[in-house]
């Protein structure tokens, strides 16, 4: 993992992204331990409650649990959760403004279609 001081972006977010993108890619499996808030704030010198408002967000959202006194493991179906929530994020930030700007520029389902073939082909 790692943080990046200057983004706009919190850091409790960014460390919350960066486990997605590590249960997404298969680093932590289901009901393996994630590293602990302490390892985190070590690591990043940053201050444990803002490693712990992170991994709360991944709790809230049932992609990790905590087992007491052992630490923050992995939730069951983790995988698809976070699957599931992105495609929604990614409807909304790309898709909804990709047809947004598409009906601004006259611009039909089809010749969008034929633009994302395009860049698939790249």
């Amino acid at each position: 993992m790692q943080i990046d001081f200057n983004s706009d972006k919190p850091i409790f977010l960014q460390i919350a992204e960066q486990l997605e993108d590590a249960i997404l890619a298969q680093a932590f499996e289901e009901d393996s331990q994630i590293p602990s808030i302490t390892e985190i704030s070590a690591s990043y010198k940053i201050n444990p409650a803002t490693a712990l408002k992170g991994i709360n967000l991944l709790v809230n959202d049932g992609i990790v649990y905590k087992k007491r006194g052992m630490g923050m493991f992995v939730a069951e179906n983790a995988r698809e959760k976070l699957r599931e929530k992105r495609r929604g994020a990614f409807f909304e930030e790309y898709v909804s403004r990709l047809i947004e700007e598409a009906e601004r520029l006259n611009i039909s389902k089809e010749e969008i279609g034929l633009m994302i073939d395009r860049g698939f082909k790249k």
